[in-house]
């Protein structure tokens, strides 16, 4: 006759199941995917509020009637301004040259042209 033999172990099948985590863990589980929700978020709220849009209006989407003029010696962009555009505040006339013209500095040089706009 043969003996069957039981082994007896420790525990329920349902303790050996649970998943105890230490603090490391605890961070790795929860605080990773939480930091990359979080950038996620971050990203998208940028992405949604960035201040460059189209336009507001229609008038804005015109093209800006420009003219090409020479710098002569002595002229400045306020001068220039002055001449193409009188009834307009210069500040915005020359704002407005340096942008057709991707001027860094505004400085310019006898001989360069330049696209002003035209009244």
């Amino acid at each position: 006759m043969t003996a069957i033999s039981t082994v007896h172990v420790s525990g329920s099948a349902e303790a050996m199941g649970r998943l105890h985590l230490t603090r490391r863990g605890r961070v790795v589980f929860f605080g990773v995917p939480a930091m990359l929700l979080v950038a996620v978020l971050l990203s998208m709220g940028g992405f949604l509020n960035s201040p460059a849009k189209a336009s507001d209006s229609v008038a804005e989407l015109q093209p800006t009637n420009t003219v090409s003029v020479t710098v002569q010696a002595g002229q400045s962009l306020w001068g220039i301004a002055g001449v193409v555009a009188p009834s307009r505040d210069p500040r915005e006339v020359v704002a407005e040259i340096i942008q057709l013209n991707n001027l860094l500095d505004g400085r310019i040089i006898p001989g360069q042209r330049l696209f002003v706009p035209s009244a």
